[in-house]
């Protein structure tokens, strides 16, 4: 019996052949179509991204509010400073004159 031969037209060059084509197809298969795919990976690229650029800020404010912490834990005028404004506290001598000017 005869085996059967495969004769590939003219158009098709000689490098192109059957398992390149099917190799190709499934590289494109799987990046466009697959679990993950090329749109899904950059989506979450995209999302770590702006995660890091969030821990940064938090970070930064954290290391800010470390430092008013550690000033009104060893500064004691910096203290009192802050509970008179903020608070309106005042001495048991002293009388306390508080004007909204804008």
């Amino acid at each position: 019996m005869a085996a059967l031969k495969f004769q590939r037209p003219k158009w098709i060059p000689r490098w192109l052949n059957i398992p390149l084509l099917i190799f190709v197809g499934f590289v494109v298969v799987l990046l466009f179509f697959g679990d993950n795919n090329y749109m899904r990976i950059s989506k979450y690229r995209s999302q770590i991204n702006e995660l890091k650029s969030q821990i940064k800020n938090n970070q930064d404010s954290a290391a800010m509010y470390e430092t008013k912490i550690n000033e009104l834990n060893t500064d004691n005028e910096t203290l009192e400073r802050l509970v008179r404004e903020k608070y309106g506290m005042k001495r048991t001598n002293e009388e306390v004159y508080i004007t909204d000017i804008p």
